[in-house]
C-alpha cells in the first residue's frame, strides 16, 4: 500500500512516466519510481524522492534490482549512486 506522500509524488512527476497508463501512482512499482526519477529526475525530484521514500529504502530499492534491469540506468548514474549510497546508506 502506498502512502499519501508517494502517490502525491508520482503524481507531480507524472511527466517522466509518460508511458504508463493512469492512475500513474497505482501502476508505478518502486523499482520503476526508483530508476525513473535517478535517471531521469532534476536534483531537486532526487531530493524528495530520499525524502519521501527514504535514503535507505531507495538503496535497498537501487542494491536490490539484479541482472537486466541494472543495465536500465545510465553507466554514470548507475556508478555515481552506487558511491553515494555506499557511503551515505551503509
Amino acid at each position: 500500500m502506498r502512502t499519501h506522500q508517494i502517490k502525491q509524488f508520482i503524481e507531480d512527476n507524472a511527466y517522466l512516466f509518460w508511458y504508463s497508463p493512469h492512475p500513474k501512482s497505482e501502476t508505478v512499482s518502486d523499482e520503476l519510481l526508483v530508476e525513473t526519477i535517478l535517471n531521469y529526475g532534476r536534483l531537486e525530484d532526487v531530493r524528495e524522492l530520499f525524502n519521501v521514500v527514504g535514503l535507505q529504502n531507495v538503496a535497498a530499492i537501487f542494491w536490490g534490482m539484479t541482472g537486466r534491469k541494472k543495465l536500465n540506468y545510465f553507466p554514470e548514474i548507475y556508478h555515481y549512486f552506487n558511491l553515494y549510497f555506499k557511503k551515505y546508506a551503509s
